[in-house]
């Protein structure tokens, strides 16, 4: 299941019949069905968020820059093995993908939509131990943050946990380069807490101390 350059698309390009000619009906619209939902929701505000700005500050900048790809693949039928091929895969076109160096780079992210797949199968893949360890392995010997999206994904916003923002209405995997504010992610689990403060050393610690400074840690304890 090699993933290939060719099987890229900005969110601009699914308005265009040119590139998307090869893909078939059910591809494109389960393409522009997450891109739907990238603008109106992910890059959006939302009032249940807990704080100002969109649901993801990440992704405005992306698009703005055009450095937010979509990719369909069919995994419906395929193992665990499978995947995990095809996520390395792509680890290798995120890192080598254009551009390479520059502000720019660090907003690099490959949004790939299983177009076959259903939100139980999604849940599946998302609790496999094997695709967690692999989780773990690109962010340690590459920055690369990976995170399932499905209607089964309950996990909740930092601010409010009655929020739930990684339920989408097709199944996809995010890939990005990880950035040292990832660590509001990591806070709970010591693994990947460690494993954040490894990668950006003294960034890690002055994030944290610039945290605290806007914190109410002062305050006496009840």
């Amino acid at each position: 299941m090699p993933a290939h350059n060719s099987n890229l698309f900005l969110l601009q390009d699914l308005e265009d019949l040119g590139k998307t000619r090869q893909l078939a009906d059910g591809d494109l619209n389960a393409l522009a069905t997450v891109a739907d939902w990238i603008r109106t929701f992910v890059a959006s505000p939302h009032k249940d968020l807990g704080r100002a700005g969109p649901v993801c500050p990440f992704v405005p900048h992306a698009l703005e820059r055009r450095t937010l790809w979509l990719a369909p693949e069919h995994v419906g039928d395929r193992s665990v093995r499978d995947v995990a091929e095809l996520m390395n895969g792509y680890r290798k076109l995120l890192l080598q993908s254009q551009p390479i160096d520059g502000d720019d780079a660090v907003y690099k992210a490959l949004v790939v939509v299983f177009t076959d797949l259903s939100a139980d199968r999604a849940k599946e893949f998302g609790d496999d131990a094997q695709l967690q360890n692999l989780k773990r392995l690109l962010y340690v010997e590459d920055g690369i943050v990976s995170g399932e999206f499905h209607m089964r994904n309950e996990g909740s916003a930092i601010r409010n946990r009655s929020f739930q923002p990684f339920m989408s209405p097709v199944p996809f995997l995010l890939m990005r380069h990880a950035v040292v504010s990832d660590w509001m992610f990591f806070l709970e689990n010591e693994d990947w807490f460690g494993a954040w403060a490894r990668r950006f050393g003294e960034s890690a610690v002055l994030a944290l101390a610039e945290q605290l400074r806007r914190s109410n840690w002062r305050q006496p304890e009840s």
